[in-house]
Formats: C-alpha cells, sequence, structure tokens
C-alpha cells in the first residue's frame, strides 16, 4: 500500500478485530488491483445518501473500480443529493420520532431515510422531469436502456446542470458516466424512480385502454 495521510493513520492505529481486517482487505484490494485483476463494487444500504460518492468517485476515476452491482435507490439517491443537497435536513433523532412527527415530515415532502430527509420536490421531481423526457424519448424511438443508462443520458444531456449544488467530483454517478462504467441494478421497481416509472406507464396503458364490453344478460 502507498504511504499517503489515511493509509499511515490506519496501518498505525488500526490493530486488532475488524479494524486490522480493514488493513488486511485493504492490502489484498492493492494486490488484486496490482496483479491485473479487476474490481466488482457492491452498493448496499443507504450509501449514497450518506455520500459515498465523497470517496467512491475518486476510486472510479482512478481506475480501481471496474463494475458496480446497487439498488436502484443508491443509484438516484447519488442524483438527488447532486440536485438538492442544501434541501436536506437532517433528524438526528429519529429513534424517538412519534407516528405524528413521521405525518408531519410526510406532510413537508420530506422522505427519510434514517437520520437524513431527501426533499420530494427539489430532489426526486426534479429528476424525475429529466429522467422522464428520457423514457418518452426512447420509447417513441423503440430503444431500450437499462436504468443506469437513463441516468447517465440524463447526466450527459445537462439537464441537470443548473442544479447542480455539490462539487461534482465527489458525485460517484457522474464519475461513473465519464467511464460508462458496466452497472447492474436489481430491484430498480422498488427505487423511488422506479415507482414513478410504474406510475408513469401505468397512466399510458389507462389512458389508451379501452373497456371491454359489459357481458349481455341472459
Amino acid at each position: 500500500m502507498s504511504s499517503s495521510p489515511v493509509t499511515d493513520f490506519i496501518l498505525h492505529h488500526y490493530r486488532h478485530f475488524n479494524a486490522a481486517a480493514l488493513i488486511d482487505a485493504a492490502k489484498g484490494y492493492t494486490a488484486h488491483l496490482d496483479g491485473g485483476g479487476k474490481m466488482f463494487v457492491t452498493l448496499a444500504g443507504a450509501m449514497s445518501t450518506a455520500e459515498l460518492g465523497l470517496s467512491l468517485a475518486e476510486m472510479i476515476r482512478q481506475g480501481k473500480v471496474h463494475a458496480i452491482t446497487c439498488t436502484g435507490a443508491n443509484l438516484e439517491e447519488d442524483l438527488f443529493n447532486l440536485v438538492a443537497h442544501s434541501h436536506y435536513v437532517r433528524v438526528p433523532h429519529y429513534r424517538d420520532l412519534t407516528p405524528q412527527d413521521e405525518q408531519n415530515l410526510l406532510e413537508h415532502h420530506l422522505n427519510r431515510v434514517t437520520d437524513t430527509c431527501i426533499p420530494e420536490e427539489e430532489a426526486m421531481r426534479r429528476l424525475e422531469k429529466a429522467v422522464l423526457e428520457e423514457w418518452m424519448e426512447a420509447d417513441a424511438k423503440g430503444e431500450r436502456y437499462f436504468p443506469h443508462e437513463f441516468m447517465y443520458r440524463v447526466l450527459r444531456s445537462g439537464k441537470l446542470d443548473r442544479y447542480i449544488e455539490i462539487d461534482p467530483k465527489n458525485s460517484w454517478m457522474i464519475a461513473a458516466a465519464e467511464k460508462n462504467l458496466p452497472m447492474f441494478v436489481p430491484g430498480w421497481e422498488d427505487a423511488t424512480l422506479g415507482n414513478m416509472y410504474a406510475g408513469t406507464a401505468f397512466r399510458a396503458i389507462s389512458r389508451t385502454s379501452t373497456p371491454s364490453a359489459p357481458a349481455s344478460s341472459t
């Protein structure tokens, strides 16, 4: 492992149990890459809401990550943070929230992920508008893309540029789009945008379907 302030700190202080295991894992990661191996990274939980991009984006840029599998939520939440960071609301006492407290957050269009609330209008609706245009355009052309490819298209189109609130270098999705990183996103339908897609498709089907004729009585 090359010397750096973070590496030196870890090597000096992380000496036992899971801390020591972290050093072993980091050394294994380095040896794997040095030997010409490729790294496939899995993201779970609310890692993007926790701003994993602060470290993951640079790892992608440096060629230390070659493919990612993640939940649909992690895919989209990096972009939510990209365009609505200043509107996020922290709820440090989230363990003590009452049902009424939760209702109040809902009424203010704040969607809570443990101790952090994502603002619906500034984050979800902003991204929905941009990606809906990509969905509709692809549908009109008979084209099909994976969820992450639609996100890449949105980023490359510049539709979100005027809303960006963080340093773009801290967005792992921007770094992934620049590398055209392969991505696997199981459970897309469980993501916010996945639900929005399902709702949009259902409304479109409802508008075009013709009610069946009632059965004749005998």
